[in-house]
């Protein structure tokens, strides 16, 4: 159990991978649509999307010639929900000096 915990937590602790589930949120992209937005080269976004697949948080599926690919349980999503408002909560306080 651990090792799967740490695994997952690992696989976000990229920010390109951090941006690649974030912008699949509840919808299914290949990786020309996921290329949109990312300054790697298609060959590093694949690396970036087995691990995550991998680690368990993305499926993909083809389609034709495609790879579609999908956040496999949205749960994560709200996980980085909760971080982004520790993040927040943490930054606030720093800027008030508390």
């Amino acid at each position: 159990m651990e090792d799967y915990m740490v695994k997952l937590f690992k696989s976000l602790g990229h920010p390109v991978r951090l941006k690649i589930v974030r912008k699949l949120g509840r919808e299914r992209l290949c990786v020309c649509e996921l290329q949109e937005d990312v300054e790697f080269s298609q060959s590093n976004l694949s690396q970036h999307l087995k691990i995550l697949r991998d680690s368990g948080i993305l499926s993909g599926e083809k389609e034709g010639l495609k790879v579609m690919y999908q956040v496999k349980d949205f749960r994560v999503l709200e996980m980085l929900d909760m971080a982004e408002g520790i993040v927040e909560t943490h930054l606030k306080r720093a800027i008030e000096g508390r």
